[in-house]
């Protein structure tokens, strides 16, 4: 009843405040699994000597058993063929059978941090106490099941292993009065009244030493595959918490890469706003007072709203103070174009072209950094997932606006939706009014296709 306590306990311990909950269960468990122990060797042990005799092998299948009553036992029966002895008993069995007995559990709750030493000193005592005694209390049999668990659930594979095998070998060997086939078997002591050869539960040494021989190694691998399990369990949470924040991180910063770069665009009309409005008030003779102050406050309004906007914007300039940040934003123009594939060339050693189609037109300057830089990015997927793949590069102007297309003579789309940089193109296309498509080219490849608005569209 105490012990299946115990157990209560410490499952329901796992819950209240984790690792420290835990192991103040554990120490109570093993407290009463100790007081337990006693409780049964103090119960089936006599005060006064008892006598064994023993049987040898192809004796008589029954031993008889007499207690120290006062008369005077046969020394020896040598007809019967078995001989009498004075059995380890009285005082010395009261002072040894009570430290074995603590041996085998206390180790549980004193060495709680230390579970592989806790399974070492409790496993060499209760094979000692088999070995040397021919007793074995059920709750040490219990303490040794639960101290192979946590042996392997929190220590190493290779010594919980170790500390389980001695069971299954004292099972196989006579010491506790099992007879093996080759082996005779050693001399059981039976004492009326007494535990030796018998655990003060009623239950013989030998079945609950083969009890324990097959739960050892189970506990042993049951803890060492919950501790393979939360290792798992750790690492695939560590890789999707890695997962997600390179996801956010990239989204972050290619929304604030775009961010810039719209800041840069309109913030450059903003300013020729300002600055016409001045010129006007000031070139224009003869401008009527009204018209003054409306021109005038046209560009303070200009102004402010610049103020602003690089006040709000501050940050995403202070994350990327580089100087290419002041630069001029890149766009279509044909040379910016041929660098950029140029560059491309040279990092891939493929062939790159480039393929213009109608008659070229000026863009919004928002529309055609987009447009740069979804080549800029498409050909870096290119060298990324198609190393050596030729591409081509295809601007075709509609007059209504822009068909960019970039494709491929690799192996085509991977599996899943793709990566971030298939995002960002995506979300730089929906940001200036266009549209983007990726997928399986026609005869093979990779193709990314995007619509953008020509000027009057993109106003």
């Amino acid at each position: 009843m105490a012990i299946g306590q115990g157990l209560g306990v410490l499952w329901g311990a796992r819950s209240v405040d984790g690792g420290a909950g835990r192991r103040r269960a554990l120490v109570v468990l093993g407290l009463l699994l100790a007081l337990v122990a006693v409780v049964e060797v103090l119960a089936g042990e006599p005060i006064a000597g008892s006598w064994s005799v023993s049987v040898p092998a192809g004796g008589p299948a029954s031993s008889q058993s007499l207690l120290a009553d006062g008369s005077a036992p046969p020394p020896e029966d040598v007809a019967g063929g078995m001989a009498w002895s004075r059995g380890p008993g009285g005082p010395l069995r009261l002072l040894v059978l009570p430290l074995l007995a603590l041996a085998t559990t206390l180790p549980l709750p004193l060495l709680a941090a230390q579970p592989v030493i806790a399974a070492a000193v409790g496993g060499a005592a209760a094979v000692l106490s088999v070995g040397a005694f021919h007793t074995l209390t059920v709750a040490g049999a219990v303490a040794q099941v639960i101290a192979l668990y946590r042996a392997g659930r929190h220590g190493r594979t290779g010594p919980a292993l170790a500390l389980a095998a001695p069971f299954p070998a004292l099972a196989l060997l006579p010491v506790a009065g099992l007879p093996v086939a080759g082996l005779p078997a050693v001399g059981l002591a039976v004492a009326e009244g007494s535990s030796a050869g018998f655990p003060a539960a009623g239950v013989p040494v030998g079945e609950l030493v083969l009890v324990l021989a097959c739960l050892a190694p189970v506990a042993a691998l049951g803890g060492i595959a919950r501790a393979a399990r939360a290792t798992a369990g750790a690492h695939t949470a560590a890789r999707r918490q890695a997962a997600g924040d390179l996801l956010e991180h990239t989204a972050r910063g290619e929304r604030a890469r775009i961010a810039r770069e719209l800041h840069d665009v309109v913030a450059h009309h903003i300013s020729l706003v300002a600055v016409q409005a001045e010129t006007a008030r000031l070139a224009v003779p003869g401008m009527p007072q009204a018209g003054a102050e409306r021109l005038l406050a046209i560009g303070d309004t200009a102004r402010q709203a610049l103020t602003e906007m690089r006040r709000l914007l501050g940050v995403l300039r202070e994350d990327d103070a580089t100087e290419a940040s002041w630069r001029p934003q890149p766009g279509l123009r044909l040379h910016e174009l041929n660098e950029l594939l140029d560059g491309s060339r040279e990092a891939s050693g493929a062939a790159t072209r480039l393929i213009l189609r109608g008659a070229p037109a000026e863009l919004d300057p928002g529309v055609e950094l987009a447009a740069y830089r979804i080549v800029q990015e498409a050909l870096t997927n290119a060298r990324r997932h198609a190393p050596g793949a030729a591409v081509d590069v295809e601007l075709d102007y509609t007059g209504a606006g822009l068909r960019l297309s970039i494709r491929d003579n690799g192996p085509g789309p991977l599996d899943g939706e793709g990566g971030h940089g298939l995002a960002g193109m995506r979300e730089r296309a929906a940001a200036v009014g266009g549209e983007l498509v990726t997928g399986p080219a026609p005869g093979g490849g990779f193709l990314v296709q995007a619509v953008l608005p020509g000027r009057e569209n993109a106003a």
